[in-house]
């Protein structure tokens, strides 16, 4: 495991932040996936503790107390730097449909003017990866996946939509992400996923955890009204495979 130059600072009295080289690549992302199991695993299980990765960081957040930071600094520095003897980090690749029919893929033509690129070419390259999803915001669920073909790089539209539908799948420079319910919005929407990415009344509401993979597969309109259907009551089954990262 590689170790990289690390930086830890206050982020308030209940938390701390411990950012890596403002990078994003996955081998970073990697070695912030398995500190933070090595913290939750070993260090840190007994404790309230709530640790947030994403990109280049990972946010530790203590609500019990105030936390001692001069202390706990240096302990982070020196369980940085033990042999985390924990088991493999089980990570999973979710298939998620898309329907790129003109209906939901709203930029899709200006998308296709733009990157010089026919429409059908744009489903290929977007289907063809593999994504990693990097981080969680803006709204709750809202994915920010990573690992974009170059030929699909587009910057932000100019001008931010007020009503962006639930399920629009997006382009915005490097990454590719979904809406998790319908809000303003500024990225090039190429498609719409039936599947919720963000349930409240759920133990974990959002099921695609970072570290994880997404690849997508287009679906007809039909097909995406029906799994629509399937999802809301709760039948639809999604396919995912499970490797040890």
């Amino acid at each position: 495991m590689n170790l990289y130059s690390i930086s830890i600072r206050s982020y308030g009295p209940h938390a701390i932040l411990i950012e890596w080289p403002n990078r994003v690549e996955e081998a970073i992302l990697e070695n912030i996936l398995h500190f933070t199991n090595y913290l939750k695993e070993v260090k840190l299980k007994d404790g309230n503790w709530e640790m947030i990765p994403a990109y280049n960081s990972v946010t530790l957040v203590y609500r019990d107390e105030p936390i001692d930071f001069a202390k706990f600094k240096g302990m982070l520095a020196e369980w940085y730097e033990d042999i985390w003897e924990v088991q493999s980090l089980k990570r999973i690749l979710w298939k998620l449909p898309v329907c790129y029919h003109k209906a939901f893929g709203v930029d899709l033509d200006l998308v296709s003017e733009k990157l010089n690129l026919s429409p059908k070419d744009i489903i290929q390259h977007h289907t063809s990866q593999q994504y990693t999803l990097y981080g969680i915001g803006f709204l709750p669920g809202f994915m920010y996946l990573g690992g974009l073909p170059s030929q699909l790089e587009i910057p932000r539209r100019s001008q931010p939509r007020a009503k962006v539908e639930k399920g629009s799948v997006g382009l915005a420079g490097k990454q590719t992400g979904i809406y998790p319910q319908t809000s303003p919005g500024g990225w090039n929407i190429i498609g719409n996923c039936p599947i919720n990415m963000f349930n409240v009344k759920k133990e974990e509401p959002c099921f695609i955890k970072v570290g994880d993979k997404v690849q997508f597969f287009e679906i007809e309109k039909a097909e995406h009204d029906l799994y629509k259907i399937e999802e809301e009551v709760g039948i639809y089954k999604l396919e995912k495979e499970v490797w040890d990262a």
